[in-house]
């Protein structure tokens, strides 16, 4: 626990280091993928070699991580959350229907341990591509390499159980990880009493975010943080629709102090609601979209890692640090000072009320209002741009 009662965490969006991040790892799986468009993962490098230059493959585990190493390093953050968006497996069974399948190989497993997570979320629309057997694999690779999951497991009540991890003295910040129907989940990945698969939410109603809030209240000691990280929503554009506030909304009034949100391919409107941080979309973090076209107005290839300070005794938001990077060859590498300017004034622009500053060592930092003005409303029920 860092000094003076808090406890910060470092929150990221998608790290997808299967496919193409998979192949110029030191182990690479079967290169074989079922897209109408790319019929072998090394056309991804392929496509960033293109665009930014070689990959000096085989790379070392360390590689795709670049900065965000040197990021954690030096933030040294109290927990690590990471939603893991590939299966970890060497199946063939693709799922079928699914127009882009993730794998990774599990001897690769040393590209996420290196970056030490605490919790990998699972709770997403890529941990079944390769069906039941490919996520029980992933479990039990991760399991091996001592990795604590949340979101996904072998029967519905491992899928919703919480990781916690302890901090401080005698304090604990229990993650919770679920997936919406609206981010391309499956209703039929749904886990259940004795079947494999994700914490699933058919829909972002009130009485679902009751039914999370419940299981936060069977669980919940005095002094914990709750963290809810939840894959929800479209992959581009800046508008939240309201029942997605809404529910976010719903989790807070229930008690929960962080809602992580990812599935959005870039970052979303950051809120603070209540005292409490709702990140409605992370952006992805690790992947190998280098060189996907049509999208380039949203520039997707800038990255943040979000560093979220909470008091420890009430769990209210002291901070939040967000770390820009940019993804060049498959590596996070420093944004430039334009990137960094373009990320603040569109965090800034689609963030309603929200004021964005620049640190003295180049993060962006949220600032946070006095406590009369905590309450302003949602961050994203805005027009689409």
């Amino acid at each position: 626990m860092n000094g003076g009662g808090t406890v910060t965490l470092f929150l990221c969006g998608d790290v997808m280091l299967g496919r193409g991040v998979d192949q110029i790892l030191p182990h690479p799986g079967d290169p074989a993928l079922q897209e109408g468009y790319v019929g072998d993962a090394l056309g991804y490098v392929r496509s960033a070699e293109a665009v930014n230059g070689p990959i000096p493959a085989p790379v070392i585990p360390a590689w795709p991580w670049g900065e965000a190493l040197g990021v954690l390093e030096e933030e040294s953050p109290d927990v690590r959350i990471v939603n893991l968006e590939t299966s970890v497996t060497r199946s063939d069974a693709f799922a079928p229907g699914k127009g882009v399948h993730y794998r990774m190989s599990p001897a690769n497993i040393p590209a996420l341990l290196v970056a030490r997570p605490d919790v990998c979320v699972l709770a997403n629309n890529h941990v079944l591509d390769f069906g039941r057997a490919g996520l029980t694999e992933t479990l039990d690779t991760l399991s091996r390499a001592g990795l604590r999951t949340a979101g996904a497991g072998r029967d519905a009540q491992q899928a919703r159980a919480p990781v916690a991890v302890p901090v401080g003295r005698g304090g604990r910040v229990l993650v919770f990880a679920l997936g919406a129907s609206c981010s391309g989940i499956p209703s039929d990945w749904a886990a259940g009493p004795d079947r494999p698969g994700v914490a699933f939410v058919p829909a972002l109603t009130r009485a679902q975010a009751d039914g999370v809030v419940e299981r936060v209240r069977r669980v919940r000691r005095p002094g914990d943080i709750v963290v809810v990280s939840v894959h929800w929503g479209s992959n581009w554009g800046y508008r939240v629709p309201e029942r997605q506030v809404r529910f976010a909304h719903a989790l807070v009034d229930g008690g929960v102090d962080v809602v992580h949100g990812h599935s959005s391919h870039h970052p979303r409107p950051v809120e603070v609601y209540h005292e409490r941080l709702v990140l409605h979309g992370c952006g992805d973090f690790v992947d190998d979209y280098e060189g996907i076209t049509g999208y380039e107005a949203y520039r997707d290839d800038l990255r943040l890692a979000f560093l979220v300070s909470v008091d420890a005794a009430t769990g209210r938001l002291t901070g939040l640090r967000m770390v820009p990077l940019r993804a060049r060859r498959m590596r996070l590498e420093p944004a430039s000072l334009e990137d960094r300017d373009w990320l603040r004034e569109t965090l800034e622009r689609v963030s309603k009320g929200v004021s964005i500053a620049v640190a003295a060592d180049g993060a962006l930092t949220l600032e946070l209002p006095g406590r009369s003005a905590l309450d302003r409303g949602p961050g994203g029920a805005q027009p689409e741009e």
